[in-house]
């Protein structure tokens, strides 16, 4: 096998298992704690995987595919969610990737705040629009907006930052 497709391979194996371990996870709160990962405060635990995407660039599929097929198994997602989160998930592990090498205390903190950046104001924005009664308000929009950052907030930066430092120790994921 060639080098080009020993890579392909391997990139498409590991965005594979990112998906899979998303689902899993996801799959494995809800069982614990139905509902924790979906609503206006989320607590996706499975978003902890967000932090792959600062260390290999195959995280970007796995973590898109992984939300999208969380949000279709999941009881009560409806079809814009999918999409939207879907969204969300996929803008903010381009982002994280490529915002990896700004550090602060040699910690990414950028790239470690996309999930929160941008689940925030989409599915804040959706939340706003779709689901509450009335007419669209900016103060509604901040309020949606905050609640689903601090669940994000939560995952990717109490749970995140140690997350990252177990991983920056492995061998394997050297940057």
């Amino acid at each position: 096998m060639n080098k080009t497709k020993k890579f392909a391979t391997m990139y498409m194996v590991q965005a594979a298992i990112i998906a899979a371990l998303y689902v899993a996870v996801n799959y494995a709160q809800e069982l614990i704690l139905p509902t924790s990962s979906i609503g206006p405060v989320q607590f996706r635990v499975s978003e902890i995987l967000c932090t792959l995407a600062l260390f290999i660039p195959s995280a970007i599929p796995g973590l898109t595919v992984g939300c999208l097929l969380s949000n279709i198994v999941a009881v009560g997602v409806l079809p814009l969610d999918m999409i939207l989160g879907t969204l969300a998930t996929f803008l903010a592990a381009v982002c994280a990737y490529y915002l990896r090498k700004v550090k602060l205390f040699s910690v990414p903190l950028l790239s470690m705040l996309m999930p929160v950046i941008f689940n925030g104001v989409i599915i804040g924005l959706e939340i706003e629009i779709f689901f509450i009664e009335g007419a669209f308000t900016f103060t509604g929009f901040l309020l949606q907006s905050g609640l689903v950052a601090l669940g994000e907030l939560g995952v990717c930066i109490v749970l995140g930052i140690p997350f990252f430092l177990m991983l920056k120790k492995l061998p394997v994921l050297k940057q």
